[in-house]
């Protein structure tokens, strides 16, 4: 009789065990999920203001290595990311192409101007950046306008602003909802042990001999959690990469390495000081209050 109550009560403790891991995994699932959504969101955003170009129209009859000089002059400037020289006549070609007609035939002349496309590094791809810089490039005289589209760049910056804004509340809610749950599921799983914290103690086991063997559960389950949350996540970007392959463009595998590591370490943290408060409440009750 005694084998079968202990046997009933070591499946019990595996059972709670278990649905313990399984709650701090899909917690985690979630947490990491936001993670990546975050860096993502991130490189999105450096994408799109590094891919908005200014164009530098040329004054007509310049000289070539003359643009080629002020082109080198101007990748030498921290805020610029990148510049691309269109010739005439490759501006005459694409123009061509989009238009489905040869306008320079039916014109007799070439009337485009050679340019510079400039591309912002994104920490610079604000209003305030490109018009500073196009005050500069209007005072050489190779120049004879600078075109860029403001409200575009003020649509971009404010929608950025609002989405990183929202996508952070929501992190900080999932956070707390996060602690929370896991916070419950432990306690829920100490208190199947609370007759067993109470009985050590009352054979004189101290309060740091008690917590020690909880404590180390509670590593091995948040770090087992974590590695298969984090299993999870990759299978899930991988699909995800599969069906969109753009989005391999915004990878960045040191900034996701970075947040499954995070990942794993708050499922250790979390259910570590879950544990610790947990038996230390055991603890400190009296023997009656064990079963209430």
């Amino acid at each position: 009789m005694e084998e079968f109550e202990l046997s009933a009560a070591s499946k019990k403790t595996k059972t709670i065990y278990i649905s313990t891991v399984i709650s701090i995994t899909l917690v985690l699932l979630l947490a990491g999920l936001l993670g990546l959504i975050l860096v993502h969101a991130q490189r999105l955003s450096s994408h799109v203001k590094e891919n908005m170009v200014l164009n530098v129209m040329m004054s007509d009859m310049v000289k070539e290595e003359d643009v080629f000089a002020l082109q080198h002059q101007i990748n030498a400037n921290p805020a610029v990311l990148k510049t691309k020289y269109v010739s005439k006549e490759e501006a005459a070609r694409q123009l061509a192409k989009d238009l489905g007609e040869d306008f320079v035939e039916f014109l007799g002349y070439n009337p485009l101007l050679s340019s510079l496309d400039v591309y912002m590094n994104a920490g610079y791809a604000n209003n305030d950046s490109i018009k500073l810089l196009s005050a500069q490039l209007m005072k050489n005289p190779l120049v004879k306008e600078v075109i860029y589209q403001p409200s575009l760049m003020d649509m971009v910056d404010q929608n950025i602003r609002k989405i990183s804004l929202i996508i952070l509340g929501f992190a900080l809610v999932l956070l707390v909802v996060s602690v929370a749950l896991i916070n419950n599921t432990i306690r829920l799983a100490i208190h199947s042990q609370r007759f067993l914290i109470k009985s050590m103690q009352l054979v004189g086991a101290t309060k740091g001999f008690i917590r020690i063997p909880f404590i180390k559960s509670s590593v091995l389950h948040g770090l087992l959690a974590g590695i298969i949350a984090v299993i999870l996540l990759c299978l899930g970007l991988y699909v995800v990469q599969q069906q969109i392959p753009e989005i391999a463009m915004l990878s960045n595998w040191i900034e996701f390495a970075v947040v499954l590591a995070i990942d794993i370490g708050l499922g250790i943290l979390i259910s570590v000081l879950s544990t610790y408060f947990a038996v230390s409440k055991y603890l400190r009750l009296q023997i009656y209050d064990l079963y209430r």
